[in-house]
């Protein structure tokens, strides 16, 4: 019925259109008649009419095309959400055989349309590449080697040949991270994969988002934004610094939540409550970008707003993020994420710390064992939610423990070519201590094996790989502490 009535309210509108185009040109007595090939008559009234009307009907087919392009992003943002429900929550084994069917898919991907992985994989049977044993036979990509690749291709290719797309449609903005280093996005919806944090945070359809992160260079606002539009969110773009003007509209403009770092929330509180302003529609945000303690999580809490947090970087998108159960954080389901020892590629045992290295199933920036350098560990059992992925503590600080010694770099990487020597040894920790100018090493080994030639041929060992003289301390299985440290520089810096 309603299509009826737009058809004959358009029908009576381009009626009305000619006849008024037809009555001013027999007013104006300018009317001219020519022949046309098939011998019927036209004036140049028919002539014009005609072409008023095609813009007319242009413009109507163009409107009513962006009506339903807009009727069905609302549906499927709706269809979207439940099934990002319906994936939280399939059972851990599904998904793993998912995850890892997956895996060879986007390893062969990589080597076809990724020239960087090409030859970082090269050699590599793909097909074989079906478990996580596997997976973790591959070598780890680190940050500096985009850099690095970025740097000398750059006169041909802006990143490096990591990404599997190029300039166009096909990537509708392009992004800069310190170094610098270049990002991708790719056209389809929520590329970052972050309309799933906001859902757990909170929001939903129909809400306005205050985004409070930055839409220069690097891709967190874009990130953001993105993945609040698909999932049916209106957003203000109020990006970083003024934060009178951020109260302004935040008054005004009756925002549900708000997007940005958990600091810049705070300073935006404070200010409201130096102008007297309220805010009583601001009832969440999700946080990210640098630390959110218990404190300030609470310090939210007691002025209106329950903060939730993600974890998300340039290169991988959104990798875990917080629910209301507040038990860890929980991961993505477009990412195979590895727990390794600091400076190797080995995954450590369920529960102990160490370096978060991801491969993304993301077709366009399909990075592969990519180390992140921050440091976590796995929580035991699944969400109260309901959501089956596994969980990981949160952020735990960097995993890149290099250190100078001497005026000589140390770094996790020689650590664990030390240890690797010696199957007697389970873990070992690189402790230094002293003021500068007068360091002293200690390399501290878990193992049942106390025969003092094991000693002296690790004092070889670190002489031979560090340059550096350093003592030996044999200690029992579990004595080192459970914080993903490989060096930990414990010097006097006063």
């Amino acid at each position: 019925m309603a299509s009826y009535i737009d058809d004959l309210r358009l029908a009576h509108m381009l009626a009305d259109n000619a006849d008024s185009i037809t009555e001013s040109r027999f007013k104006a007595q300018d009317l001219h008649v020519e022949t046309k090939p098939d011998h019927t008559a036209v004036s140049d009234a028919d002539r014009t009419t005609e072409q008023a009307l095609r813009k007319l009907l242009a413009t109507a087919r163009r409107e009513a095309d962006e009506m339903r392009a807009a009727a069905q992003t609302e549906a499927e943002s709706t269809i979207t959400s439940a099934q990002r429900r319906a994936e939280e929550m399939v059972g851990s084994a599904e998904r793993e055989a998912a995850h890892m069917a997956a895996l060879p898919r986007q390893i062969a991907h990589a080597q076809q349309s990724s020239p960087a992985f090409a030859s970082i994989l090269a050699g590599v049977d793909a097909a074989s590449i079906t478990s996580r044993a596997a997976l973790a036979q591959l070598p780890v990509t680190r940050k500096y080697q985009l850099h690095e690749r970025q740097q000398a291709e750059r006169a041909h290719n802006a990143f490096g040949g990591f990404a599997s797309i190029g300039f166009g449609a096909a990537m509708p903005r392009v992004f800069a991270s310190p170094g610098p280093i270049y990002e991708p996005e790719g056209a389809r919806a929520d590329y970052w994969r972050m309309a799933r944090a906001l859902y757990a945070a909170g929001f939903r359809a129909g809400e306005l988002a205050h985004n409070c992160f930055s839409y220069h260079f690097v891709p967190a606002g874009s990130m953001m934004e993105s993945g609040a539009h698909a999932l049916g969110c209106t957003v203000f773009p109020g990006g970083t610094g003024q934060t009178e003007q951020q109260v302004q509209a935040m008054a005004e403009l009756r925002p549900a939540g708000y997007i940005g770092t958990p600091s810049f929330l705070k300073l935006i509180l404070e200010k409201a409550q130096a102008m007297g302003v309220a805010l009583p529609s601001l009832t969440k945000a999700l946080v990210s970008g640098e630390a959110f303690p218990p404190s300030l999580r609470d310090w939210l809490a007691q002025h209106g707003v329950a903060g939730y947090q993600c974890y998300a970087t340039a290169d991988l998108g959104l990798i875990a993020y917080e629910t209301s159960a507040r038990e860890g954080l929980v991961l993505d389901e477009g990412v195979i994420v590895e727990i390794v020892r600091p400076g190797t590629g080995d995954p450590v045992p369920e529960g102990e710390v160490g370096e978060l290295v991801v491969t993304t199933l993301n077709t366009d920036y399909p990075l592969i064992r990519f180390g992140t350098g921050d440091l976590s560990a796995v929580l035991p059992g699944d969400c109260p939610t309901g959501r089956t992925n596994t969980r990981i503590k949160g952020w735990m600080g960097r995993a890149d423990q290099t250190t100078k010694v001497r005026g000589m770099f140390v770094h996790p990487g020689q650590v664990a070519a030390i240890t690797k020597r010696f199957p007697q040894v389970q873990r070992a920790r690189l402790v230094v201590t002293g003021a500068m100018a007068n360091d002293q090493m200690v390399l501290q080994v878990e193992t049942t094996e106390t025969a003092e030639g094991l000693a002296l041929q690790l004092q070889d060992a670190v002489r031979e790989v560090t340059k550096l003289r350093g003592e030996v301390q044999m200690v029992a299985p579990g004595s080192l502490p459970n914080d993903g440290k490989v060096i930990e520089d414990a010097r006097s810096y006063e």
